[in-house]
């Protein structure tokens, strides 16, 4: 049974929060009741946090945050364009906390008594995976005690998660939510820990146990501007202070360069899909291999050998690559002291994620209808060549590409949409501000033959027209949206679902 998750609001001093980063005179310091950096959420006796953001200072927001009760601001470097802001009141505490940025995680956590420090957290990084590796520990281990989650499908105690904004929150609302679990009697937590969270120091403060690294493609260039800056973001989740052990993807370049940049002191366990040994030859790397032994319709049977037994993971997933997100759970699970058989019992029991190769149909004749989020060329890729293997007839591919991010993917994705799949259909993902049409016809570039593409912007007309049109045999992938409630159009959030659209025409023909 779940404990009382009703607890005292934290009181601590000023001084403490800020130990070894600036002095704190007696008259300045104060109790602080409550921490954010968010103006709107300031409480009575608060300290804000004052960053500079990318469109504006936190210091506009100081008095915001003050006439909601804040005592205490803290700040970097005051914006010189602006000085609005000025003055604050006299009883208000006043502080410059060079390099803040970087500081905000170690702030909150000591706010809320360093609440990771009791908690085992296993982060998971990568551009493919992370939302069906970080749901697959979750389920193995809450079995034992309570496990927190944070994530791309939201963040909670495993089986009660509440929507999220982002895949790892921001700084101070992560250390409430660790708070959280510790005062429920989580033990564990795993969490998506994504590239963007790394570069702007959102996991800073927080005690990492184990790190999962899944694989690197061509994903968020608009942000990190080429890969090489893409992978070393990802790297600094595996160089946190403390980290007990890694467990990487053997069969990605990177995760084997990744390797060999670990401290001594961190226990490595690779994970392969290959049959070929791997060249990473770290003194000590305990591999854990599988081999797919049998895939259908149903799922598929993976043989796994490693350092602490062999046996056979009988699994009712679809797609040859969630083999190797299982082997990536099984590693995490087994270098964390869990029995051999518990371990591959639980493996085998994991059941599909929202939104991430997750079945529809497929029986009486009618064709298998899978809804998943990839939206990136590798992705796409992987998803289309592990359903092959699942279809005996005609492969259907319906995507589109995000608007108001990278572009330079949208003609890959059209490329490996015509090598992969036997029909395509081209229809609109969340074009935001972009024009949806110079979406389809970025898509289409890529194609060495874009006339075979049906175009359907419409999405819900899109995948109504491929599941009606398909025959027994076939699998029709919707790609792109995945667990998604809602499509961005324009400036309006539209409420939608691919799963929902994609059931409904699935009951409709039962």
């Amino acid at each position: 049974m779940m404990t009382d998750n009703r607890k005292i609001t934290p009181i601590r001093r000023l001084s403490e929060l800020l130990r070894g980063m600036v002095r704190v005179d007696t008259n300045v310091d104060r109790d602080i009741r409550g921490v954010t950096a968010d103006s709107r959420a300031a409480v009575p006796g608060g300290l804000f946090i004052a960053c500079a953001g990318s469109r504006s200072h936190g210091l506009s927001y100081a008095r915001d945050a003050i006439a909601r009760g804040a005592v205490a601001v803290i700040y970097d470097t005051a914006p010189s364009h602006d000085t609005s802001w000025q003055p604050l009141p006299p009883d208000v505490a006043l502080l410059c906390v060079p390099g803040l940025a970087q500081q905000v995680g170690a702030v909150a956590a000591r706010f809320y008594g360093q609440p990771s420090h009791g908690l085992k957290v296993i982060g998971v990084t990568g551009t493919n995976g992370k939302t069906s590796c970080c749901q697959f520990l979750a389920q193995a281990l809450h079995h034992d005690a309570p496990c927190g989650v944070i994530g791309t499908l939201g963040n909670g105690v495993y089986g009660q998660l509440a929507d999220t904004a982002h895949t790892t929150p921001e700084a101070v609302q992560l250390q409430a939510l660790f708070a959280g679990f510790r005062d429920q009697g989580a033990r564990a937590v795993v969490m998506e820990v994504s590239s963007h969270a790394l570069d702007q120091g959102r996991v800073d403060g927080v005690e990492f146990a184990g790190a999962v690294f899944t694989n690197l493609s061509h994903e968020h260039l608009d942000y990190h501007g080429d890969m090489a800056a893409y992978a070393a973001a990802k790297q600094r989740l595996f160089e946190k202070p403390g980290l007990r052990f890694a467990v990487i993807n053997l069969d990605d370049p990177f995760g084997r360069r990744l390797i060999d940049t670990l401290g001594a002191d961190v226990q490595v366990v690779g994970y392969t899909l290959t049959e070929q040994p791997s060249p990473a030859n770290r003194p000590g790397l305990l591999r854990v291999t599988g081999s797919i032994a049998r895939i259908n319709i149903d799922g598929f049977e993976m043989d796994v050998a490693t350092p602490w037994g062999s046996g056979t993971v009988s699994s009712r997933l679809l797609g040859r690559f969630n083999g190797a997100n299982l082997l990536a759970v099984l590693g995490a699970l087994l270098v964390s002291g869990m029995a051999f058989d518990v371990a591959v019992a639980r493996v085998a029991a994991v059941v599909t994620v929202p939104g991430r190769m997750e079945r529809f149909g497929g029986r009486s004749g009618r064709p298998l209808v899978v809804v998943d989020y990839a939206h990136t060329p590798d992705a796409l890729e992987q998803v289309l060549t592990s359903l092959r293997e699942h279809c005996h007839a005609t492969l259907w591919c319906v995507f589109g590409c995000g608007g108001d991010r990278d572009r330079d993917k949208r003609p890959l994705m059209g490329r490996v949409a015509e090598q992969y799949a036997d029909r395509v259909v081209l229809t609109d993902d969340n074009p935001r501000t972009e024009d949806g049409a110079a979406i389809v016809a970025q898509i289409r570039a890529g194609m060495r033959r874009p006339q075979t593409a049906v175009v359907e912007r419409q999405r819900s007309q899109a995948i109504a027209g491929a599941v009606r049109q398909a025959g027994a045999g076939d699998v029709v992938l919707v790609a792109g949206k995945g667990h998604e409630e809602y499509q961005l159009i324009g400036e309006r959030r539209i409420p939608y679902s691919d799963r929902r659209e994609v059931s409904a025409l699935v009951q409709e023909a039962a």
